[in-house]
C-alpha cells in the first residue's frame, strides 16, 4: 500500500476544501443533487486527483459523475489560482458507493441479529 508523504496529505486535502467549496458556492447545475466530497487522493507526482464524492438522491450518481468530469477543467482553473504549485493536478470525479454499501450491509446485519437461533442444541 502506497504510504503519502505530508505534502501530499496537504495538497489532497486543501483540493478536497475547495471544490467543496466551489460545488456549493459556484457551480449551479440543477442536475446535481446534494454533492458530498468525501476524500481526495492525490498521485505522487501531482499529476492526477482522484475526488471521491456521494450525491443524494443516489440514484443520479452515473449522471452527477459525469457533469463533475465534464466540469472538472472549471474546478482545475479555480484551484490553480488558489493553489501555489507549477501545475495544477488533473481532476477525476468517482462515485463513492462505500457509504451506501456499508448501510446495505448494516442493515443486513441487523436483519440476521433479529432472526431466531437455528443451532440445534446439545441436550
Amino acid at each position: 500500500m502506497q504510504r503519502e508523504n505530508g505534502r501530499e496529505k496537504k495538497v489532497a486535502e486543501l483540493i478536497q476544501k475547495e471544490v467543496a467549496g466551489l460545488l456549493q458556492r459556484e457551480l449551479r447545475d440543477p442536475r446535481l443533487g446534494m454533492v458530498t466530497v468525501n476524500e481526495v487522493r492525490v498521485s505522487r507526482d501531482y499529476a492526477f486527483s482522484d475526488i471521491y464524492f456521494t450525491v443524494l438522491p443516489e440514484d443520479s450518481s452515473e449522471q452527477a459523475q459525469l457533469l463533475l468530469n465534464e466540469a472538472s477543467g472549471f474546478f482545475r482553473s479555480k484551484l490553480a489560482k488558489k493553489l501555489s504549485m507549477r501545475t495544477t493536478p488533473k481532476l477525476r470525479f468517482h462515485y463513492d458507493s462505500s457509504l451506501g454499501e456499508g448501510a446495505r450491509i448494516s442493515s443486513l446485519i441487523s436483519k440476521e441479529k433479529k432472526k431466531p437461533c437455528r443451532t440445534p442444541r446439545k441436550n
